[in-house]
């Protein structure tokens, strides 16, 4: 799906922010349910301290990946509300895997489950669940 031209300035996925994330999304079906998933290095701009990742984008790589379960399948979302837990520092330089499911859908409401992990050895570093608003 091409991006419209708001999209393309998403810190996270956005093509043309010359400062932003540039994260690719994809939606894969597992069993009778989608997955979006997707992939992330973190640079040294990325910086918390002491060379691990700032939550803040890990927070913002898990908001995103919740969103585009529903952008890649046509539906635009607005965040509600979103709680993460933190469960390991992300070192600078180390690739997360996300992924986001949807768990229950009620009228414009959907609540989604994400999670990013550590590709090597598969450590959670965060977990989040949000509820999102389609428009």
């Amino acid at each position: 799906m091409r991006l419209d031209t708001p999209a393309n300035h998403c810190f996270v996925c956005g093509p043309n922010n010359p400062i932003g994330l540039k994260v690719k999304f994809r939606l894969e079906s597992e069993g009778e349910s989608q997955v979006c998933r997707a992939e992330f290095t973190p640079a040294i701009e990325h910086s918390g301290y002491d060379s691990m990742t700032h939550g803040g984008i890990i927070f913002s790589l898990l908001d995103d990946v919740m969103a585009n379960y529903h952008f890649l399948q046509g539906q635009v979302v607005v965040t509600a509300r979103m709680q993460i837990r933190y469960g390991a520092s992300l070192p600078i330089g180390t690739p997360v895997a996300l992924q986001a499911r949807q768990v229950e859908a009620k009228g414009r409401l959907k609540i989604m489950q994400a999670s990013a992990c550590m590709v090597e050895g598969g450590q959670l570093v965060a977990s989040a669940e949000g509820r999102f608003m389609r428009r």
